[in-house]
């Protein structure tokens, strides 16, 4: 009994600690932002890697994701007799939600998964200890291109998804149901509105700082051993994914009260 009291002390004390480690990371780079301290050439190149690099992928899951959904839409619909609102359906879903969740999961995978690599085995190889040598502060080298690059191509790449999402939908609910492309686009203006297409957007930036702070920390705070870094990747990943539906459901509820 005492040490089951014990262990799970023991892991309430380590999730308040890494509480704590993200928060300070999330403030010293904000402090860094603030202050207009930005590498503009990493930033780039992280903003290539975090969101060019990661469009295919990110519109081929949302391409399946938009027909599959489509399939189950279109065919509810014809049974109840909304054959006509199958396009406002599918694009309603897809700015509110799927949109969202889809591409940050899948950034997260891609992206997130990265950045606790590379900084793990700079962290490693003790190239973080050689920035601070020079006097160069590895949260503004590192972090904030990282943050800057998440912060402003995931919310860019979840528009991108829902425009491939909802033309995926259509592409099925015409070879299911032969919907034409007016019956299926024409019921989305009316009844979609901007804020629906804006709060996902919304929800995009507050998934973008998740997946660079989260991936950023993994990577800083590796233990020095070789075989720490893919590990330090693997809950990059996973405490992404678990923040992002976490925050999903809180951004829901403000969003959409």
């Amino acid at each position: 009994m005492l040490s089951a009291i014990a262990a799970f002390g023991a892991y309430i004390l380590r999730g308040l600690e890494y509480f704590g480690e993200t928060s300070e990371l999330h403030l010293r780079t904000l402090v860094h932002l603030s202050r207009g301290n930005i590498e503009l050439k990493p930033t780039i190149a992280q903003m290539a890697s975090v969101g060019v690099s990661s469009l295919p992928i990110v519109a081929v899951t949302m391409l399946f994701s938009g027909m599959v959904f489509s399939y189950h839409v279109a065919d509810q619909a014809m049974l109840l007799g909304a054959g006509g609102f199958v396009g406002w359906a599918v694009a309603e879903t897809m700015a509110r939600e799927l949109g969202p969740a889809l591409t940050a999961i899948v950034v997260a995978a891609r992206a997130g998964s990265a950045m606790a690599a590379e900084l793990g085995t700079m962290k490693v190889t003790e190239q973080i200890d050689a920035l601070r040598t020079m006097a160069t502060d590895p949260v503004q080298y590192l972090v904030v291109p990282r943050y800057i690059a998440g912060l402003a191509t995931v919310p860019m790449l979840v528009l991108v998804a829902d425009v491939i999402g909802v033309s995926g939908g259509y592409v099925m609910a015409n070879a299911t149901i032969g919907m034409t492309a007016d019956g299926y686009f024409g019921s989305i203006p009316g009844n979609l509105e901007i804020w629906t297409v804006a709060a996902g957007v919304i929800k995009g930036i507050f998934f973008g700082i998740i997946i660079a702070i989260i991936g950023c920390h993994q990577g800083l705070y590796t233990e020095k051993a070789s075989e720490e870094v893919g590990r330090a990747t693997t809950r990059a990943v996973v405490y992404c994914i678990m923040l992002i539906y976490a925050a999903n459901l809180a951004l829901t509820v403000v969003l959409f009260p």
